[in-house]
């Protein structure tokens, strides 16, 4: 009886990895397969992503002084483009909410598109890190057992927690649905939604501490605000459908992949409403810096007027507030859904405004007056722009091999069964 109750568990390890092993290689048929269409589009992400490659190697081998960034302007565009990518991918948790927790039938068949988004996001959180860091070799430090974590007093500990905690978890409950699709099973709940709950208290988290590592820093009176989490979360949560939008209408005119209007106007209905949160709290922050006044409003006046002759940022954030006010007044347009391309240019006008935001018009001015009240304006070197090009087309190419594998598997166009019949 042992003899054969091992023979049985030997045949059936055989058969999963023998599946396992088919469902990798036809997963790496799909992301090297297209139309001429894709092959354009990923020739021209790769050519950007070599030119960043290299930019990036010129940094490492020449030092950060090639970048704009000194000793009173120590976080530039890399970090700007970092704390925007965690909105991004936090943003995505908006689709699993209404599907998994509101069991929102039509979101389901599309959250698949939200999930990878956040990976691919993160891809680029951990990134743009690393080429923040100068010396990449000074990566290992922040691994937990080998470097210095400084756990649990460092809020940097934290957010290399949360993020790649968040980075696990997506990978986990994106392969699994893949793999059951493939094999033309039902995915067992037990191994996927206790994950999909724990992503979405995570997503929350990962843009919270995010939050936390600016507003601790007690030196840095701008970001100084209890509003800053939640600002962090509303205009995540602006930014993640906004991407999602224009994602799901590419998909749905180049591929046979189902994408009904019902997502669609769920995920406008909640950009109605967090872009108009979002509003109010920059109408809040404005208030509280300009109307009590002191000391402290230098760096808030410096963003939005200039001070002293030094106005570098200004039009960084009025165009910010524009493209915002303009993105909110077409979400608002109660035809918005049937005009297409009025959706699309809000959704523009909204990632355009949070990116600024989130970006240039967060991080750049909290080092500026300096604390020993010195004016050092920053802007980024052409480097610095190469490089973030580069960042974004790797992290676009992410996304576009991901959705090439997973709609094929979702729209039941690749399965076992099709490649067994095949093969017979």
């Amino acid at each position: 009886m042992n003899g054969d109750s091992q023979s049985t568990r030997t045949l059936q390890t055989t058969h999963f990895s023998g599946n396992y092993f088919r469902f990798l290689w036809r997963s790496f048929l799909l992301a090297t397969e297209g139309s001429w269409l894709f092959y354009t589009w990923m020739t021209l992400l790769t050519a950007v992503a070599l030119v960043g490659l290299n930019a990036w190697a010129v940094q490492v081998k020449e030092g950060m002084v090639l970048t704009n960034m000194t000793d009173h302007v120590s976080w530039g565009l890399y970090i700007a483009n970092f704390t925007f990518m965690v909105g991004l991918a936090a943003g995505a948790v908006m689709m699993v909410i209404p599907a998994y927790i509101y069991h929102d039938r039509r979101m389901h068949d599309v959250v698949i598109v939200g999930e990878l988004l956040a990976i691919a996001a993160i891809v680029m959180c951990l990134m743009f890190v690393v080429v923040d860091l100068g010396r990449p070799d000074r990566f290992w430090h922040l691994i937990p057992g080998i470097g210095r974590f400084n756990f649990p007093l460092s809020m940097l500990t934290w957010d290399v927690i949360v993020l790649n905690g968040y980075l696990l978890l997506n990978l986990h409950i994106c392969g699994y649905l893949l793999y059951m699709r493939f094999l033309g099973r039902q995915p067992n709940p037990k191994w996927y939604i206790p994950f999909v709950f724990i992503s979405i208290i995570w997503a929350i988290s990962i843009h919270t501490v995010t939050a936390f590592l600016y507003c601790g820093l007690g030196g840095r009176p701008f970001w100084n605000t209890a509003l800053l989490a939640p600002r962090f979360l509303t205009s995540a949560f602006v930014s993640g459908p906004a991407f999602i939008i224009l994602a799901l209408q590419i998909i749905r005119r180049t591929t046979s992949f189902h994408v009904g209007d019902g997502p669609i106007q769920t995920l406008v209905n909640i950009m109605r409403v967090t872009i108009l949160i979002n509003l109010l709290m920059i109408i809040s922050e404005i208030f509280t810096e300009f109307y009590t006044g002191g000391t402290h409003t230098s760096s808030a006046t410096y963003l939005y007027f200039g001070l002293h002759g030094h106005d570098a940022l200004v039009p960084w954030i009025w165009s910010s507030i524009v493209a915002t006010v303009l993105a909110t007044l077409f979400l608002l347009c109660p035809k918005v859904t049937q005009n297409l391309w009025m959706l699309d240019i809000g959704c523009v006008l909204a990632l355009v405004g949070i990116w600024i935001e989130k970006g240039m018009g967060l991080i750049i001015p909290g080092f500026i007056p300096s604390t020993l009240h010195e004016l050092v304006e920053y802007a980024p070197s052409l480097l610095e722009w190469k490089i973030t090009a580069g960042i974004w087309a790797a992290g676009l190419m992410v996304y576009t091999i991901s959705l090439k594998i997973a709609i094929p598997i979702f729209t039941g166009e690749t399965n076992l069964l099709r490649q067994n019949s095949k093969s017979a």
